[in-house]
């Protein structure tokens, strides 16, 4: 499980981290700004994701549409994303063209300012806008995840807004608001460059230089101390949507990435939900089929994480006949604790997972962007023994203690989505 990388950081505070597969004549460019919607304010959120659509529409040497051209006419591919906790850009491209990814991530890097108008700002806040309509207010469901942050979270925590930014927010920031906003959070010091892939880090090394070393260092970030989070009862809630079935959503806060007690909370939600033999879809879809379908997972956050359980029933079924089900087999769970089969089960699972990524380099969750991630986290860039290990040391009585100390019936999140009224 040990992953070979060099490191060193430039004079203006980007980390670079390299590392040689020869598998493949294929390199990954992977950075990572690290900047999410917790470092957004209230009134002003949406910012980080903003960022991602601004970030491919030129800088002062790449002109507007030229960068996914010039990657393409190279045989490249990239991408991007934005989370509470960070934004991630991606190259993947043949070997031989990697100084044209360096070129094109230091000049945005360096220069996206350079050519940035109110007019661009506009622009990309309009596709913004109608993405959020697009993924969360027509979307199915989508409105019931923005309203769980909401009621997991004070206001004044970071997560309690959603990435996507709230549209009065989009609507109210001013071009100054955004260019402040990268001033802060997208200098060197405050991003990772990871190269991986078919290439000698030896003559990498200089590479890097010639196209980041005249990027200018960013202010200090200093670290976030959020309010607590915590929940003292059941909060529930009951919202409607164009939708033809109901929906339940149970959600709890749980420890923060890499923190005890969230491994051990993957392998419940595998337990509860983790296929067909799991415990929640045999009695809800298989056996009693009360319900369409059901998952569970562990959201693993840097400022703390959050447990859901989602089932939707199947027609002429309530949200409540699945809750009392949910809340039956979370009993028997916190009673009895899982059986020794069903948690090496979920250790395959995800020893098998842990593999999968390392034999790809670029991409997103590829070998490139689990270094970043491990950095990211604390854990350092090889941290993928490390990580294996909280999964593979665990037994049946820490997954039962994780859902008696971390899914407590009396204090949690419920939301139910019902479909509107037919008029």
């Amino acid at each position: 499980m040990e992953i070979a990388f060099t490191r060193h950081t430039l004079s203006n505070g980007l980390p670079v981290i390299v590392h040689e597969d020869h598998g493949c004549p294929i390199v990954a460019v992977n950075v990572w700004y690290h900047v999410g919607s917790k470092n957004e304010v209230p009134g002003r959120t949406g910012f980080a994701h903003l960022f991602e659509h601004l970030m491919f529409e030129g800088s002062k040497h790449v002109k507007e549409g030229e960068f996914d051209r010039l990657l393409e006419s190279v045989g490249g591919e990239n991408n991007g994303s934005t989370n509470s906790d960070r934004t991630n850009y991606y190259i993947t491209l043949p070997p031989n063209a990697l100084e044209t990814a360096l070129f094109l991530e230091s000049d945005r890097m360096g220069y996206l300012l350079d050519t940035m108008s109110p007019e661009r700002v506009n622009g990309q806040r309009d596709v913004v806008k109608n993405e959020r309509r697009q993924r969360v207010e027509n979307q199915p469901y989508g409105m019931a995840g923005i309203v769980i942050d909401e009621m997991l979270y004070p206001e004044d925590h970071p997560y309690h807004w959603p990435t996507i930014g709230y549209m009065d927010d989009l609507t109210a920031a001013s071009y100054q608001d955004v260019v402040e906003f990268f001033k802060t959070y997208y200098g060197p010091n405050n991003a990772t460059l990871v190269i991986a892939g078919d290439i000698d880090a030896a003559r990498v090394r200089p590479l890097v230089e010639k196209w980041f070393s005249d990027v200018t260092r960013g202010p200090f970030v200093p670290p976030l101390a959020p309010p607590a989070a915590y929940l003292t009862e059941v909060k529930q809630k009951t919202i409607t949507d164009r939708v033809q079935l109901p929906r339940l959503y149970l959600a709890w806060i749980t420890p923060a990435a890499l923190t005890p007690g969230d491994a051990a909370l993957d392998l419940v939600a595998d337990v509860l939900a983790g296929g067909k033999n799991s415990r929640l879809y045999k009695r809800l879809v298989y056996d009693m089929q009360i319900a369409q379908d059901v998952s569970a997972y562990q959201q693993s956050g840097a400022l703390g994480s959050q447990f859901q359980i989602v089932a939707t029933a199947r027609s002429g079924h309530t949200a409540a006949e699945l809750l009392k089900v949910i809340d039956e087999e979370l009993d028997r769970l916190r009673r009895e604790g899982p059986h020794p089969r069903e948690v090496q089960r979920a250790i395959n699972q995800m020893e098998a997972s842990f593999y999968q990524r390392m034999e790809r380099v670029g991409r997103f969750g590829g070998k490139a962007d689990q270094l970043n991630a491990y950095t990211f986290a604390g854990g350092g860039p090889d941290y993928f023994a490390e990580d294996l290990a909280r999964y593979t040391s665990l037994s049946p009585s820490d997954i039962q203690s994780a859902s008696v100390q971390w899914l407590p019936a009396d204090r949690r999140v419920e939301v139910v989505v019902e479909p509107e009224e037919k008029r």
